[in-house]
């Protein structure tokens, strides 16, 4: 299958051991495989890394390099890379406008329409490309927990290259609605999706949910009937039961009986630094709540009941990869048992000999993306 020939859009294909530490070669891998970075630079930064700290820096240093070589997307996904494990809200902002202003110098010249549709007290951003030639359908496009909707800008240009307008999103606790409008995360995904659908007057649209936005796309398609066709890669159907049920269990008890030694607990391991620190507060920035504890709570809502699977009648493609390290396999055959009164359900799983078993795929997006691309064709 080789679906770019004539077109600006490839991906690199490979799951490449940049940093021996899966926190940071994961995500030197994520913008890779996107098709934001430069493999020599990636190579280097992550020989370097051992740190947070020393993440950041390498990440502003090689963007500021970026910049006098006129590489200016590379220079742009730098500086998202050094905001994605930045702590301190003021610094995080200041490197997401130079990501933000970078990355739209790069596009300057593409075809889209860059939106902001009125939403609560602010507005959605939204980027909306639009096929030259006859269109197929319509593809909302959104990422899930702490993603921008930039990073899946090519993406959205692939996607379009093969006959599909598509309105790539954020909603509440993503990018811009939650750094520049303070929205917080808000699991009700079907509100910004009726928000949108409303705007452009659309009723017949199919939805494409990655990472936790499989979760969100699914939880709207349960209550807006004007979605006709549901993909979905990377969830959990339930993100309170990754761990063991023992580990689950003693953590919620905790909370329940002894509240204030877990708050303390929690406000321990936020100052040793280090990775489960920037989990606890990336999760705080993103629930933009001062508690540990009831970000934590919070988050428990993003879970099956909640989900309402049996309420999902459209036709749903559900992606899955082997090994995933973020997601266990166990949640694939949950969300497909869920799914009962479905029009139709497709899943695919992709393996290692397809360099796509990582989570969303990243290491062969352009696989992915044909595999949705003949799905849709399908139900189109």
């Amino acid at each position: 299958m080789n679906r770019n020939k004539g077109q600006d859009i490839s991906f690199p294909v490979g799951y490449f051991n940049f940093n021996e530490k899966q926190v940071f070669n994961y995500q030197l891998n994520r913008w890779y495989s996107l098709g934001f970075a430069n493999f020599e630079d990636f190579k280097m930064i992550g020989k370097k890394i051992d740190s947070f700290k020393k993440w950041k820096a390498e990440m502003r240093k090689f963007a500021e390099k970026a910049i006098s070589e006129d590489k200016v997307m590379n220079a742009a996904i730098y500086y998202r890379a050094a905001e994605f494990y930045t702590f301190e809200k003021f610094e995080k902002e200041y490197l997401y406008d130079k990501f933000s202003e970078l990355f739209y110098k790069a596009i300057v010249e593409d075809k889209k329409e860059i939106l902001e549709v009125p939403y609560e007290s602010g507005y959605i951003p939204v980027i909306r490309l639009i096929p030259e030639k006859e269109k197929k359908g319509t593809i909302l496009l959104h990422g899930g927990f702490d993603s921008f909707i930039e990073e899946f800008y090519y993406m959205m240009k692939y996607l379009r290259d093969y006959g599909f307008e598509v309105l790539g999103f954020e909603g509440p606790g993503q990018g811009k609605v939650l750094i520049k409008q303070g929205l917080a995360l808000d699991y009700r995904w079907e509100k910004p999706v009726k928000t949108i659908l409303d705007y452009f007057d659309i009723d017949n649209v199919s939805i494409f949910g990655i990472s936790m936005g499989g979760w969100f796309c699914l939880r709207a398609s349960a209550f807006e009937p004007r979605i006709k066709n549901v993909i979905a890669t990377g969830h959990a159907i339930d993100y309170m039961k990754i761990p063991p049920a023992i580990a689950r269990w003693l953590m919620i008890f905790f909370i329940k009986f002894f509240r204030d030694y877990t708050i303390k607990s929690f406000k321990k391991q936020v100052k040793k630094g280090g990775k489960k620190s920037w989990e606890i507060r990336n999760l705080m920035h993103i629930t933009q709540n001062d508690n540990p504890v009831e970000a934590f709570e919070y988050a428990m809502n993003l879970n099956e009941s909640n989900l309402y699977s049996e309420l999902v009648k459209q036709n749903v493609f559900l992606m899955t990869a082997k090994n995933d390290h973020f997601i266990p396999f166990k949640m694939h055959k949950m969300q497909k048992r869920a799914l009962t009164n479905v029009k139709s359900l497709t899943e695919r799983v992709f393996t290692k000999d397809e360099q796509a078993d990582n989570h969303c795929q990243i290491g062969n997006i352009q696989l992915m993306l044909d595999t949705v691309i003949d799905w849709l064709d399908d139900k189109c």
